[in-house]
């Protein structure tokens, strides 16, 4: 069973990326593409710091105790690691209000129409005054498992990748510029490998909480909807929107953290350094 068409008259919904985004423009305004922007600049930051804080510390555990090197698997758990720990400690949150924020059809040229969320901390205000503070992790198993996936992938290509780039150019450490490549190739791994988990997360997120009814529940109903009513293609749906998101976001990301980890390596290496004269002569 798919989706029914659309009724005589009414303008067929765009498909294609460009074709949602020109949608959104001419119905909303330009600023509409820029909802739930809020949430994400306030959740980014947390969520690098417990990312990689997280992923060194259980990789330091996954170690091996004589040669204090990490093996693929060790880099693949510590990853599903910290993925999970993200997931449960600042993504959830962030992404319901984000996705509440997208959802609500309003235009941000017109004076007149007044959303329910005016923004971030506004949505999430109303959502737990509404629907229990419970709701912000609405789909965190979902979250969890994404994010999981998606950083032990990320994690994994892009240490492997990295491994083979060194090897085979004969450097200590690579040029940021290799580093951004290697970051946007792996970034781009995740989102193929977990799109369905993201589609069916998405859109428990996005419905308002009903009493009573339990997340399998919704998980399975929602899951059934899919692919009964749209196909099993819609669970790859904005494939290409998160892809251009993520790939960049984690290039950068990447670039940025080997060189801020190259100059605390220098920092900690000079202060070692600077203390052995100092042992020398108390």
């Amino acid at each position: 069973m798919r989706r029914a068409p659309p009724a005589p008259g009414a303008p067929a919904m765009p498909k294609s990326f460009l074709g949602v985004g020109q949608r959104i423009v001419q119905r909303e305004g330009f600023l509409a593409l820029y909802k739930g922007l809020g949430a994400v600049a306030t959740g980014m930051v947390p969520k690098m710091a417990i990312r990689f804080s997280s992923f060194e510390l259980y990789k330091s555990w996954l170690a091996n105790p004589e040669t204090g090197k990490v093996s693929t698997t060790g880099v693949f758990f510590a990853g599903l690691g910290a993925g999970i720990t993200e997931a449960v400690a600042v993504v959830t949150p962030m992404d319901v209000v984000k996705i509440r924020l997208q959802a609500q059809r309003h235009s941000t040229v017109d004076p007149m129409d007044v959303p329910k969320y005016r923004n971030a901390m506004h949505a999430a205000y109303t959502i737990i005054k509404e629907e229990g503070a419970m709701t912000l992790y609405k789909g965190v198993a979902l979250t969890a498992l994404r994010q999981a996936t998606n950083q032990a992938v990320n994690f994994t290509v892009y240490q492997e990748f990295k491994r083979i780039a060194r090897q085979m150019q004969g450097l200590e450490e690579l040029p940021s510029y290799q580093v951004l490549l290697l970051g946007g190739i792996s970034g781009a791994m995740g989102p193929v490998s977990n799109a369905p988990i993201d589609t069916i997360k998405t859109r428990i997120q996005k419905s308002t909480s009903v009493a009573g009814e339990s997340g399998w529940k919704r998980f399975v109903m929602v899951t059934r909807d899919i692919a009964q009513k749209e196909g099993y293609k819609a669970f790859y749906r904005g494939l290409t929107p998160r892809v251009l998101r993520v790939a960049p976001g984690q290039a950068i990301t990447f670039m940025v953290y080997e060189k801020v980890k190259s100059w605390i390596d220098l920092w900690n290496s000079r202060s070692q350094h600077a203390q052995l004269p100092n042992q020398k002569y108390a």
